[in-house]
């Protein structure tokens, strides 16, 4: 069982390496890298694989703690963000943000508000309007759960002198540079 894992492990981390999944060079270009280069750069493709996964677990691990969907997160974030600066939000600029339908966003915030995680108050000088807030036990949970990780995420950054920070920065950009529409 042991050897079989590893045989897929093996097959898993190959996944990256372009010297066997594309070793005719019909998409990667390997030219002017010698097979230590190809090593390294499938080792940094390997490590923000495992990046992602853990991020999403973890991800996934906050979620069914507070028994909440990725966009319940999203809204809970961007109104503890808005209290932490002593904004108010409306539903409109909430749905704006999550990129979502008004319709979509009245249920979310019925969802939220019948978990006890926001609650719904008239707007202090639009009487017309609305303004929602995240509830004080919500905003504490997710201090503990997902702060925490923040936390450990950001301590991480800050042991990188600001060189290796602009590295990171300028690798990370660049990346998010590659997404096409195909």
């Amino acid at each position: 069982m042991a050897s079989e894992l590893g045989e897929w492990q093996e097959i898993e981390s190959s996944m990256l390496d372009p010297r066997v999944i594309d070793h005719d060079e019909q998409l990667v270009s390997r030219e002017g890298l010698d097979d230590a280069d190809v090593d390294q750069i499938v080792r940094v493709m390997q490590s923000l694989r495992a990046w992602h996964e853990t991020d999403r677990r973890m991800a996934e691990a906050s979620r069914r703690y507070m028994k909440l969907n990725a966009t319940d997160m999203r809204a809970l974030r961007f109104l503890i963000a808005a209290r932490n600066q002593s904004k108010v939000v409306k539903p409109g600029q909430l749905a704006e943000y999550l990129g979502i339908s008004t319709a979509s966003t009245t249920k979310l915030l019925d969802r939220l508000e019948r978990g006890g995680h926001l609650v719904r108050a008239p707007h202090p000088t639009d009487r017309r309007a609305l303004v929602i807030s995240v509830t004080d036990t919500t905003r504490i949970v997710a201090r503990e759960s997902v702060g925490r990780t923040h936390a450990r995420r950001f301590a991480v950054a800050a042991a990188l002198t600001p060189h290796e920070r602009d590295v990171v920065i300028r690798f990370l950009e660049a990346l998010k540079g590659t997404e096409t529409d195909d």
